[in-house]
């Protein structure tokens, strides 16, 4: 009885299998009743599937109708291995790739064709369908699935990472005092400070008048960081000896208001105090630069020195056409 039982639970299942199968339009793909097709390369039934909430980490890819591809994770270069990771949302609709991922255990590979008009409209938002999606068509995801983090272990990741991060603010803003004062004494730099805490040591005088708020100011500059890093320059023979040169972006004296919040509080300080023809270097720390928060490859809690030439400036409010530039 025991084996007939076996045999008649596996000929329900080749059945079930089949049926599936031939009530699919894709050859190889089963459909399910919420209209997801899928086919599995590997599959575990018992083991661990996503749910709405966990973090999921997977390579995925995504075709159109005409088999162009149309996203490769492993294209994106943001990771080693070429995955995403992020929090499965709830099912946006009826045959999802939201309700596919949740069909997915850890170590499994699939394949799912899902409604594009779903995807674009209601996953995505999109106003319209873009023209590489044909309406009524199929996109095609190529998934495997490689980890799940349960949402309370996601949270626990998480806080542990804010902590962490919080214990190195802390740390890069006790020390920049300490790492500032080691490069004055390194540099024998002896200026004093402005009430802002801005140092700017002069090494051209200028001659003539200095800049006031509305002034459009010309300027070449080099910023570093206090190792000495170079981190952008408008001089091009500097930036082609520090490896940032970049054909798309013009060389030449970079124009804004003085003033009025268009660069840094440090360089309208700075500016501020120099002639046409002055050259000098502006030490200036992070509450005059990006703070807390840096930017790009300058970390937070930076000072920086930067070496400036001011090469003119239009005296007096720069839309007035009386104003009257003032050169070296």
């Amino acid at each position: 009885m025991k084996v007939s039982n076996k045999i008649v639970l596996v000929a329900i299942g080749a059945t079930f299998t089949f049926t599936a199968c031939e009530n699919s339009p894709y050859p190889g793909y089963e459909a399910s009743e919420t209209g997801l097709y899928s086919q599995f390369y590997t599959h575990d039934e018992n083991g661990v599937k996503p749910k709405e909430g966990d973090v999921v980490k997977l390579i995925m890819s995504y075709r159109n109708h005409a088999d162009s591809i149309l996203f490769d994770s492993k294209k994106m270069g943001r990771t080693p291995d070429g995955s995403l990771e992020f929090p499965l949302a709830a099912s946006t609709f009826k045959g999802s790739f939201e309700e596919a991922l949740s069909t997915m255990a850890v170590g499994d590979s699939a394949s799912f064709k899902i409604s594009a008009d779903s995807v674009y409209l209601k996953t995505f938002m999109a106003p319209e369908l873009p023209p590489y999606a044909q309406k009524g068509s199929m996109l095609t995801f190529e998934v495997k699935l490689l980890k799940v983090t349960s949402k309370e272990d996601a949270m626990k990741e998480q806080q542990k990472r804010m902590e962490e991060q919080r214990v190195m603010m802390e740390l890069r803003k006790n020390e920049e005092g300490k790492t500032l004062a080691n490069y004055l004494e390194t540099n024998k730099i002896t200026t004093a400070p402005t009430a802002s805490g801005l140092i700017y040591v002069e090494s051209k005088k200028g001659n003539g008048k200095k800049p006031s708020v509305g002034s459009m100011v010309k300027v070449n500059y080099t910023g570093m960081l206090l190792d000495g890093t170079i981190f952008d320059t408008s001089v091009e023979a500097t930036a082609k000896a520090a490896g940032l040169y970049d054909e798309r972006r013009p060389y030449e004296p970079f124009e804004f208001a003085l003033g009025t919040g268009q660069v840094i509080p440090g360089w309208d300080e700075g500016i501020a105090l120099m002639s046409p023809g002055s050259k000098g270097k502006f030490i200036i720390p992070s509450s005059l630069a990006y703070g807390e928060q840096g930017g790009g490859p300058i970390p937070p809690y930076s000072s920086l020195v930067f070496e400036v030439e001011l090469v003119s400036f239009t005296a007096g409010n720069a839309q007035d056409p009386q104003s009257k530039t003032v050169q070296h």
